[in-house]
C-alpha cells in the first residue's frame, strides 16, 4: 500500500464525504439525502469510513445490521486509491463489525459484470446464492447475489 488508511464508524459530519464518493463510484448514485437519512433514523444502519492521512475519506461501506444478520448496502473506494487493497481492508472491518455485533450472516449484490468484486469478495469466504434479475437501475444488469456464513 502507498498510503495508510484508519476506518472509524461514520457520522453526520461525513455524510457530503461520502455523498461525493458515492456520486464518483456509482452510476445511480444515492441521494444526499439517503445518507442523512441513514445516519439519523435508519436504527440498522452502520456506516465505516476509511480515511487516508490526511484525514480524507478515501472509502466507506454501508450495511444494514438485523438481529444477526449484516446486508452490505453500498462499498466504494476513491479512484485515485483503487488497486491498493484498501477494498479488502474496508470489507475486512465490515466482517470485524458485523461478527463483533453478534452477526453469523452477511449477504450484499453485485454486478454480474464486476468480476473484480466478485473475486475479492470469494476471497474473503462469499458464495454465490442467486441472481436478481435487472437489478440495477441504469443499465437492468443482473445482480449476483453473495453471502457468507461466520463459523
Amino acid at each position: 500500500m502507498t498510503e495508510f488508511i484508519t476506518f472509524r464508524r461514520m457520522t453526520l459530519d461525513d455524510v457530503d464525504a461520502v455523498w461525493e464518493l458515492e456520486k464518483e463510484a456509482f452510476p445511480t448514485p444515492w441521494s444526499r439525502e439517503a445518507f442523512v437519512n441513514e445516519m439519523l433514523a435508519n436504527r440498522f444502519a452502520y456506516y465505516i469510513v476509511g480515511e487516508n492521512q490526511a484525514s480524507e475519506v478515501i472509502a466507506f461501506c454501508g450495511m444494514w445490521l438485523v438481529t444477526d444478520e449484516c446486508h452490505i448496502t453500498n462499498v466504494a473506494v476513491t479512484t485515485c486509491a483503487r488497486g491498493n487493497g484498501f477494498g479488502e481492508a474496508l470489507m475486512r472491518e465490515a466482517i470485524r463489525v458485523t461478527r463483533e455485533n453478534g452477526g453469523r450472516v452477511m449477504t450484499l449484490e453485485v454486478r454480474v459484470s464486476n468480476d473484480t468484486a466478485q473475486n475479492l469478495y470469494r476471497k474473503l469466504g462469499f458464495q454465490e446464492g442467486g441472481i436478481r434479475k435487472n437489478y440495477y437501475t441504469d443499465t437492468h444488469e443482473d445482480a449476483l447475489v453473495m453471502w457468507v456464513e461466520f463459523t
